[in-house]
């Protein structure tokens, strides 16, 4: 660093954001949190509140409780909308120009339409607690509508029991299963439709499922998948969507309730840094994590773009909260005058994903863990990544309820007429 390290300011309270905070806890630094939001949200489980198997204050927490004894901190609620690099201060939407010694950008990343943004009225993905709230009451609010004209216009109740899923990774997966799992708990509530009908497509442009996954993995996640009645279509790309409407290379697909899970953006922090980047707006970073010029900006988690043995580390939690760790300790370093640490080593511990109950892939070390064992792994990763010890319980005990009696105590439909798909549901006069 050019000049004492002083304040160190961090865009985003994501995993990456917040890891390099707690690290600077006793360095003597200021530093200073801004974030859109208010809250830090553990998005690898955003798919059950989605799904009414979890509440949103389980798997989010305020930032400002996160971090309310660590005196050095403080949180500003804000939207950075631009970085004047040369003059080293962040703007924000409210008109902040905050200064910085040190840049911290973690803001992550949104959807990817690949160029058809239009698609994302009828295909919503899953980011945010907004995003999962309104998934939540559409795929709620679809059986609500087939009950309603079933009787009248089986078509309509037939696209209205259609599920289609868009992306075939981990968050497709587990969307899929999950939605699998929901349609069979609520049918025992319903008199006039028949949970013969539901339907849970999952599109899928590559040959396989779960691409990343060993292929023995895949295999086992297609077979899970079958058996929860999810029809898997490789092979499939997606070439328009609609209202109530799936255009594929395999035909159409009439269905109401469209799950996008294809792709992701990343944040414009490379518009605000100056910086070139590819079209999915990731930006290229160093062995130190900075991108190459700016001396005292560090780019992490889902917005970096950093290869190891020649590989982009994926967009995963554990990388995330890795990248953060090294930051924070590194510019804590700095701050005292030391020598910072080597470049940036990611340890891989594997990956997972859940189909459904008692389903389950993992990669841990090298083991390869299916079934049952793997579907407890996945849990305890997950309930370790959470943050506080009430959301780690509460979790738990939900899953817990929600394995003895297959009962979702979330189904709450809440300010909708029209169940979010613009059509009225009245019946006919």
């Amino acid at each position: 660093m050019s000049q004492p390290l002083k304040h160190v300011v961090i865009v985003g309270a994501g995993f990456a954001g917040l890891s390099a905070a707690k690290e600077l806890a006793r360095a003597p630094v200021t530093i200073t949190i801004i974030d859109q939001q208010n809250h830090h949200l553990f998005q690898p489980l955003l798919y059950q509140v989605a799904t009414a198997a979890l509440t949103p204050a389980e798997i989010a927490v305020p930032i400002r409780h996160v971090l309310r004894r660590q005196r050095n901190a403080q949180v500003l609620m804000d939207r950075v909308v631009d970085v004047d690099t040369y003059a080293q201060k962040v703007m924000t939407e409210s008109g902040r120009a905050v200064s910085y010694d040190a840049l911290v950008i973690a803001t992550g990343a949104r959807h990817s339409y690949f160029g058809k943004d239009h698609w994302a009225k009828f295909a919503p993905g899953l980011k945010t607690l907004n995003d999962a709230f309104g998934l939540r009451e559409k795929i709620l609010m679809a059986f609500e509508q087939a009950e309603i004209v079933v009787e009248y216009d089986p078509e309509a109740a037939k696209r209205f029991q259609t599920f289609v899923v868009v992306g075939a990774g981990p968050t497709g997966v587990e969307m899929a299963g999950a939605i699998a799992e929901l349609s069979f708990s609520v049918m025992r509530d319903f008199r006039r439709i028949d949970g013969k009908q539901n339907r849970i497509i999952l599109l899928e442009g590559g040959p396989r499922v779960l691409p990343s996954f060993a292929e023995g993995l895949s295999s086992r996640a297609l077979r899970d998948l079958g058996e929860l009645g999810v029809e898997v279509r490789t092979g499939a790309m997606v070439t328009d969507i609609a209202a109530g409407r799936v255009t594929t290379n395999q035909g159409d697909i009439a269905a109401e309730t469209v799950v996008w899970a294809a792709g992701v953006q990343a944040s414009p922090a490379g518009r605000w840094l100056a910086l070139p980047v590819p079209n999915s707006g990731h930006v290229e970073v160093d062995a130190t994590l900075r991108p190459a010029g700016l001396e005292n900006v560090y780019v992490i988690g889902d917005t970096a773009m950093h290869k190891a043995d020649g590989v982009v580390l994926p967009g995963i939690a554990p990388v995330a909260k890795q990248m953060g760790i090294y930051v924070g300790r590194r510019l804590a370093k700095l701050a005292r005058g030391q020598v910072p640490s080597k470049g940036f080593h990611y340890s891989d511990a594997g990956a997972l994903a859940t189909i459904g109950r008692n389903r389950a892939v993992a990669d841990i070390f090298g083991l390869k863990l299916k079934g049952l064992l793997g579907w407890f792994i996945w849990g305890a990763a997950h309930v370790y990544f959470l943050i506080g010890f009430k959301n780690r319980l509460f979790v738990m005990l939900h899953w817990l309820w929600l394995y003895l009696t297959w009962q979702r105590g979330v189904r709450l439909i809440m300010h909708r007429e029209t169940g979010g798909t613009g059509k009225d549901i009245r019946t006919p006069s």
